[in-house]
């Protein structure tokens, strides 16, 4: 049993991205989080490269992935 209360606990980036491309298509990702990865050209390989470098636009995805509460289904 997962006792953290931090619903991103053992959830890598790539899971927060693909489930979240997979859920909204990246079309709806860029309107929602308007960074280049998301916009032009997007994958999975790109994004995780850019939001690993860059905290204020991983904090933005870690943030609609909690609000779209895919912590429920692991």
């Amino acid at each position: 049993m997962n006792n953290s209360k931090d619903p991103l606990h053992g959830v890598t980036l790539e899971v927060i991205v693909t489930r979240l491309a997979a859920h909204y298509g990246w079309e709806e990702l860029g309107r929602r989080i308007t960074i280049r990865c998301f916009t032009h050209d997007p994958s999975v390989k790109s994004s995780l490269q850019f939001l690993r470098r860059t905290p204020w636009a991983r904090q933005k995805v870690e943030q609609l992935y909690v609000r779209a509460d895919f912590g429920q289904e692991l």
